[in-house]
C-alpha cells in the first residue's frame, strides 16, 4: 500500500530539470535508473565494497566509508546520496540499495562511529547530536561541490534531524533532498530497541536494568548472545521484520546485531531518551523530502512516520504495507523506486533554485 498526500510523478520531475538544460536531465534520467537495475538477490550480503576511504571526525574518531562512482563520464553537475544506517548496523544494511544504485548515481556509504569498521567513540561522544557533526564532516569531505541527498534509516535519520537542527543553512543549499526512513523526531518507546540486541531471556524492565549495568558487565551479554543465537535470530525475525523473509534476510541483521559489541549498544542508548527534534523540521519543509515506512514496524511504529510527515510540509509518505523496521530489505522494490522519485524531484527542485 502506498500512502501519498502529495502526488509529484518522476517524469514530472524530469520535464522540469529538462528544460534548464541537457547536462541535468541526463543526470535526471540516471536517477530514475536506481530501481531498473537487479536488486541484489543474487550478490551475497556484504559482497559489495568500494576502495575504503577514511573520514576523520571532530574529535579524531575515522569514520570507515565506501564511494560508488558513476559508469562513464558525466557533464554538468553529479548529485550524490549520502546514506547513513541505523543502530547496530552497518553500511552493508543498505544492500539492495546499493546494488539498485551501482554505477548509476554517486553514492556516499559510511560506518557510524563504534559501528562496522569505524572506530570507537568516546563513551562522552557517543550522542546523536555527535552523529550529526560527524555526517557533515562525511558531506564536507566527500561530497565536494555536489549537491546531496541525505539518506537515513533509523538511527541514521535521527542523524540527518540533529544534522537539520544544528546547520539548517545546508538544507535548499548543499541539502537538495532527504529520505527518512523508519526513524522518528522524538517519544520513542526505547525499550523496544533493545529487544532484537539482548541475549534470550532478557527483556521488558530487564532491559533497562541489564543497559545501567552494561559499563561492567557488556562482555558477559555478549558471550550469552554467541549462546542464544537461535533464539536470537527468531527474536531478530519478529523485531526487524513484518512478515515472511528469506531466511539469508533474518541471519544478515542478526549478523549485524551480533558484530556489534554490546559496550556500543549501551553507549549510545541513553541518548534515544531525550531525543527530541520536532521543533527542528522546519528546514526538510524547503526540499523534497520522503518518508517512508513498514506499517508493522515494531521499533519505530508507523505513527511515528506519520507524524513526521504531518510536520514536513510538501513532504511525501510511503507505507510499505506489511513491512516491517528493516524496511529497506524487506521491501527494496518499494523503497528503490521511492529514491528514483525522490532524485528526479530533487533534481527538478534544484533546477528552480535560483
Amino acid at each position: 500500500m502506498r500512502v501519498r498526500s502529495r502526488m509529484l510523478s518522476a517524469a514530472a520531475g524530469a520535464a522540469g530539470v529538462a528544460a534548464v538544460g541537457a547536462a541535468t536531465a541526463r543526470l535526471v534520467q540516471r536517477g530514475r535508473q536506481v530501481s531498473h537495475r537487479h536488486t541484489g538477490d543474487h550478490e551475497p550480503f556484504g559482497s559489495l565494497r568500494s576502495d575504503p576511504i577514511t573520514v576523520v571526525a571532530d574529535d579524531g574518531v575515522p569514520l570507515h566509508a565506501e564511494i560508488d562512482e558513476i559508469d562513464g563520464p558525466s557533464d554538468g553537475p553529479v548529485l550524490t546520496l549520502v546514506f547513513v544506517h541505523g543502530y547496530a548496523l552497518t553500511l552493508d544494511c543498505w544492500h539492495f540499495q546499493r546494488a539498485g544504485a551501482r554505477g548509476r548515481v554517486r553514492a556516499v556509504y559510511y560506518d557510524q562511529r563504534s559501528h562496522g569498521r569505524s572506530g570507537e567513540s568516546p563513551r562522552e561522544n557517543a550522542t546523536i547530536e555527535q552523529l550529526g557533526s560527524d555526517l557533515r564532516r562525511v558531506v564536507e569531505d566527500l561530497t565536494g561541490h555536489d549537491p546531496v541527498i541525505l539518506v537515513g534509516h533509523s538511527l541514521g535519520g535521527m542523524t540527518v534531524l540533529s544534522l537539520a537542527e544544528r546547520h539548517p543553512e545546508l538544507f535548499g543549499t548543499k541539502i537538495v533532498g532527504t529520505a527518512l526512513i523508519s526513524t522518528t523526531a522524538g517519544g520513542l518507546d526505547v525499550g523496544r530497541l533493545l529487544f532484537p540486541l539482548l541475549p534470550a531471556g532478557f527483556g521488558g524492565g530487564v532491559a533497562s536494568r541489564v543497559v545501567s549495568t552494561l559499563s561492567r558487565g557488556s562482555g558477559l551479554v555478549d558471550r550469552l548472545r554467541d549462546f542464544s543465537h537461535d533464539v536470537a535470530t527468531v527474536v531478530t525475525d519478529t523485531y526487524a521484520f513484518g512478515g515472511d523473509v528469506p531466511a539469508s534476510y533474518v541471519e544478515f541483521v542478526y549478523q549485524m546485531l551480533d558484530d556489534t559489541p554490546f559496550s556500543v549498544v549501551a553507549d549510545f542508548f541513553p541518548a534515544f531518551a531525550g531525543f527530541d527534534k520536532w521543533v527542528h523540521l522546519e528546514p526538510f519543509s524547503r526540499i523534497p523530502t520522503a518518508i517512508m515506512c513498514g506499517t508493522k514496524d515494531k521499533i519505530t511504529g508507523v505513527g511515528h512516520s506519520r507524524k513526521l510527515h504531518s510536520h514536513i510540509h510538501g513532504s511525501d509518505l510511503l507505507e510499505c504495507d506489511g513491512a516491517g523496521h528493516i524496511v529497506i530489505m524487506e521491501s527494496h522494490d518499494e523503497i528503490n523506486a521511492e529514491l528514483d522519485s525522490l532524485v528526479s524531484r530533487s533534481l527538478a527542485h534544484l533546477a528552480e533554485v535560483p
